[in-house]
């Protein structure tokens, strides 16, 4: 069987990207079209475009890292930032897994996807950046302490951030937080 590679990069269901020290290479359209840009709008630029602000690109990069050593994979969801087009700056859920083609130097060169959860789970709130991180490990089940050493902050300090987002989701609880965050409610 013949594969045309470039076409299945390009009819992939999800947008892709290939990177070489967190500067896109290479992306699909898929890519493009999530996050309304152009690929000469995306190709030749860092990631950093994608995020809300620089200090979560900053954030993101850092938490990765060891998880990329040890295993070479990495996913987590995430609010990202739409680049350009009618909703240039809107900020939505996003599924993202890569893949580190040199565990040893997880940031070399790297395939990453990205799937816009927006449909089932829209961004409810004005989130600050580290609201957005410690949403996203309540999301993924972790505990104040669990969330504290993986920001390097206090548990308490990830506390004032839980309940600042229970305040903004209207929750009257960490679970009930949770389903929200979840479902986009």
């Amino acid at each position: 069987m013949d594969i045309n590679y470039r076409l299945a990069f390009e009819m992939a269901p999800v947008g892709l990207a290939l990177s070489r020290n967190r500067i896109m290479v290479d992306c699909n359209n898929r890519l493009c079209d999530m996050f309304g840009a152009a690929p000469d709008q995306l190709i030749g630029q860092s990631f950093q475009v994608l995020y809300p602000s620089a200090l979560e690109f900053e954030r993101t990069g850092q938490r990765m890292a060891p998880l990329l050593n040890r295993t070479g994979t990495y996913a987590d969801d995430r609010i990202m930032k739409r680049v350009d087009g009618r909703f240039k700056g809107e900020t939505f859920w996003c599924h993202v897994t890569g893949r580190a083609f040199n565990q040893a130097a997880p940031h070399e060169a790297g395939i990453w996807t990205f799937e816009d959860l927006s449909a089932r789970r829209p961004v409810k709130a004005e989130l600050t950046a580290r609201e957005r991180e410690v949403a996203t490990f309540l999301m993924d089940g972790l505990t104040s302490k669990e969330i504290g050493r993986a920001l390097a902050i206090s548990h308490r300090t990830v506390e004032i951030y839980r309940a600042r987002l229970m305040r903004k989701y209207q929750a009257s609880n960490t679970g009930d937080l949770v389903h929200k965050l979840m479902s986009g409610q």
